[in-house]
């Protein structure tokens, strides 16, 4: 089977919001890597307001926060995945895995086998049916 011919992507939906999804979880992961959602983010490639917004939107989807943040001086500042945070990212992880091991058994090698190795030109015509 090709590497390449298929991409899941999970992603759990809060109204038109993506609550839960592989970025998020990437930023939970660094958050609770690093302490920081700054440091989180700047370690992903993004800009401070984007990852703020990423976190914000999870806070709002889910029914308790996933990332809290203290202000302020200290060894206690920063940003840590609350106990539901940690429990939505191992339980959205877990999703994951399984939507990988549901193709892995072959059930979907024939949409391989009637795949193309590359698409026609726009140009190109099409057989009549």
């Amino acid at each position: 089977m090709r590497a390449d011919f298929l991409k899941l992507k999970v992603q759990i939906f809060c109204g038109d919001e993506i609550a839960m999804g592989p970025g998020k979880a990437d930023l939970l992961e660094a958050i609770d890597a690093l302490g920081s959602i700054s440091a989180a983010g700047r370690s992903m490639g993004m800009s401070y307001r984007r990852t703020w917004l990423l976190v914000d939107a999870m806070n709002r989807c889910w029914r308790e926060r996933l990332v809290e943040t203290v202000a302020g001086g200290g060894k206690e500042r920063g940003a840590r995945l609350t106990s539901t945070g940690r429990q939505i990212l191992t339980d959205y992880r877990a999703m994951e895995k399984a939507a990988i091991s549901a193709t892995a058994d072959g059930h979907f090698s024939h949409l391989e086998n009637l795949l193309r190795d590359a698409p026609l030109s726009p140009s190109h015509p099409q057989p009549a049916s």
